[in-house]
């Protein structure tokens, strides 16, 4: 029986890391849309058996008085209180003007379905340099939520907002 239940307890735990371990994969591809600029979508790689899969939209504002350009590479990660994120490693694509100084960027990231979002970090790592000004999330059934960055991201490290450790996030 004490084997058994360790064989339950030890299935468990490999279903889990596989889940954690597709969550942390992702690809990124092109579409176009009504814009000049193309709008970006990003498919994270995850079981859709094990988890429901959502839409979300993600509109990044580069501040005007970032590079001309970056070509750093750029990750996001958001999610809620529940410890359900979304987690894209490579937003950024330098041949396609990406993150220019006063642009503006969106993505469509679809991912595992979280509640409420109440965080978001960002990530860059290179030599060049990005200050966003905010990036705002659409994600379904909610209303979107806006983290107002206005500084230069520090290089190799997730940097980012929790509105949930807040008492009044200002908005």
């Amino acid at each position: 029986m004490v084997i058994m239940k360790m064989s339950v307890h030890l299935f468990v735990l490999l279903f889990l890391s596989l889940v954690a371990f597709f969550f942390c994969l992702s690809e990124a591809t092109s579409i176009t849309s009504t814009s000049t600029k193309p709008l970006i979508f990003i498919e994270t790689n995850q079981s859709t058996a094990t988890a429901r899969s959502c839409s979300y939209t993600l509109t990044i504002k580069t501040s005007c008085s970032s590079p001309k350009y970056t070509r750093d590479r750029v990750s996001i990660a958001f999610g809620d209180s529940y410890g359900f994120e979304v987690h894209a490693p490579k937003l950024d694509d330098p041949s396609s003007k990406i993150f220019e100084s006063c642009s503006t960027d969106t993505f469509q990231i679809r991912g595992l379905c979280i509640y409420e979002i109440c965080y978001l970090n960002l990530k860059r790592v290179g030599s060049d340099g990005w200050k966003p000004e905010s990036v705002k999330v659409y994600g379904p059934d909610r209303p979107a939520i806006t983290f107002k960055y206005d500084k230069f991201l520090p290089n190799g490290v997730w940097f980012g907002f929790n509105h949930s450790l807040m008492e009044d996030n200002g908005e």
